[in-house]
């Protein structure tokens, strides 16, 4: 644990990740359960009712052995990739709790993802078994049509042929002696947004863990704290949900709150934020703008710090987030490759607004020339030292990507910013095409291979344009079939398409019609050109 340090350079140096001994044997399972107390809560599940329950340690271990010892049962093992589609619950947290204890490789999916979204990422993670709510089972039954050996646990809805995820668990044993991982084995799987073509599945090992508490023991103002109570809205089918809040909180004994009630309502987490004492969150820029424009007063919170990140807050937005929680508001920064790399912590080095802050302690973050050379206030590329614990192990199936995202021991973030002469880093642009809104990384791949498979399109290409709430929202330019009319009605027709078989995040918020689309000489889509139109 890192001590409270009086300046930058005495918190930065209690930690040097080039030379961190961390265990050879390490299994994360284990750390976020077994050490800790077994009546301790670990848990509150607030209902849609506003009702809620909590759960101990001792009932996520034994929840999570019973699912070992089921997968177990039905052929799954050591390095078997298993999905996950439900949203955060008591089942999702003891999910990942289970097949890291039993050595397997957990691969957290969204339950906004549609039949084709699922059905790529399961295909190439080559999925031996997925875990889903009884509400996302009918699309996760599409993605998986022509699998049939792959077992599909359903939690209160199975269907014929299918495993119910309650009775399997109930008839398997609570006790299981976890697997001895190596710090260097498989944890997690996690999809992020390709800039063309498919997604890339970047793979993290157990030691992802060393990385990221320091990271948050910097950004929450020194947690653990005596009533430190975590809560998020950030999904737990992404890094931030997971390696931000859940792995951080049960890592060191804290409870966790999660709300079923699923879509994010600013009248209901400011309720939720002050009913339970919430001391320590992340809320992306798009959640504080929301709950600014919706005029609730502020005050009345247990906050000690607020997390934010996915896009730099801003003088007036930091400060009215400040004012509203009563607490600090410290900025993070960092990718699902490499997450939680640089960032703010208020009470020991001065916020620039509108910057990512400075390298977190350990970790090493410059901005390279063309050149590959570190340089001060110019334009250049972010990188980050890959001897921190938290970089990937590789992009999932694709040497080629994963080459392409080092430098030596650079790891490359495509992210565009100048370091100023204090360390402090300032975002400018994507170097590719990568969509942010709202927190979300949207690969414009994806949504071009939705909005292609429909019969009314001939082509497709799609940009990030500037959005006040979003930052950014995805906007379409489609060159319609021989005999297909681009108006209104087909406009439509291709936005629900997308949100049926994608996500909603993933819908463009505009679509042009055009007679065809701007092209390199070698016939590569021009999107740069695009953005003039």
């Amino acid at each position: 644990m890192l001590r409270r340090a009086a300046d930058y350079q005495e918190l930065w140096h209690q930690i040097d990740f080039a030379t961190l001994d961390i265990p050879e044997r390490f299994n994360m399972g284990v750390a976020c359960t077994d050490v800790n107390d077994p009546s301790a809560r670990a848990l509150t599940v607030v209902n849609r009712d506003r009702t809620s329950r909590d759960y101990t340690f001792g009932e996520v271990t034994e929840q999570a052995n019973r699912l070992a010892n089921a997968l177990i049962a039905l052929g799954i093992g050591r390095g078997d990739v298993v999905g996950v589609v439900n949203p955060a619950s008591f089942e999702t947290g003891s999910a990942y709790m289970g097949l890291l204890r039993m050595g397997a490789v957990a691969l957290p999916l969204s339950s906004l993802f549609g039949p084709d979204a699922l059905r790529y990422r399961l295909d190439n993670a080559g999925a031996r078994a997925v875990i889903t709510s009884a509400a996302n089972a009918p699309k996760v039954r599409e993605a998986l049509a022509g699998a049939p050996d792959v077992p599909l646990l359903v939690i209160d809805g199975a269907g014929e042929g299918e495993h119910d995820y309650r009775r399997a668990l109930a008839a398997a044993s609570p006790a299981f002696t976890p697997v001895e991982t190596a710090a260097e084995d498989p944890a997690f799987l996690i999809y992020t947004s390709g800039t063309t073509g498919d997604p890339k599945g970047a793979l993290h090992a157990h030691r992802i863990v060393f990385g990221h508490i320091p990271a948050f023991e910097t950004i929450f103002e020194f947690y653990p704290q005596a009533n430190d109570v975590l809560w998020s809205p950030a999904d737990w089918a992404w890094i931030a949900g997971i390696m931000d809040i859940l792995v951080p909180a049960w890592f060191y004994g804290l409870p966790v709150v999660v709300d079923l009630d699923g879509a994010f309502n600013a009248e209901r987490a400011v309720w939720l934020m002050r009913e339970f004492r919430v001391t320590l969150t992340l809320l992306p820029a798009t959640a504080l703008r929301v709950i600014r424009a919706s005029g609730l007063p502020g005050g009345d919170f247990a906050y000690r710090s607020v997390c934010s990140g996915g896009e730099a807050l801003g003088a007036e937005l930091l400060r009215w987030s400040e004012e509203f929680f009563g607490c600090t508001v410290n900025e993070g920064y960092g990718q699902t490759e490499l997450n939680a790399c640089i960032g703010n912590c208020a009470t020991v080095y001065p916020v620039k607004p509108g910057s990512l802050g400075r390298s977190l302690p350990g970790a090493v973050a410059v901005v390279l020339d063309a050149d590959g050379n570190p340089v001060l206030d110019q334009l250049g590329e972010i990188a980050v030292d890959r001897r921190h614990p938290s970089t990937m192990l590789e992009y999932w199936r694709n040497p080629s990507a994963t080459a392409e995202k080092f430098h030596g021991n650079w790891l490359l973030t495509g992210d565009l910013g100048k370091q100023d002469t204090d360390g402090y880093i300032w975002f400018e642009a994507r170097k590719d095409d990568v969509i942010n809104s709202a927190g979300y990384r949207i690969g414009p791949g994806e949504i071009e291979s939705s909005l292609g498979a429909h019969p009314a399109v001939a082509m497709a290409a799609v940009i990030g344009v500037p959005d006040e709430r979003r930052g950014q929202v995805p906007k379409a330019f489609v060159v319609p079939r021989d005999g297909y009319a681009g108006d209104d009605a087909l406009a439509d027709q291709l936005r629900t398409h997308v949100r049926e078989r994608l996500a909603p995040h993933e819908v463009p918020r505009q679509i042009v019609f055009l007679d065809d689309l701007p092209k390199t000489t070698t016939g590569k889509i021009m999107r740069r050109a695009l953005r003039d139109l």
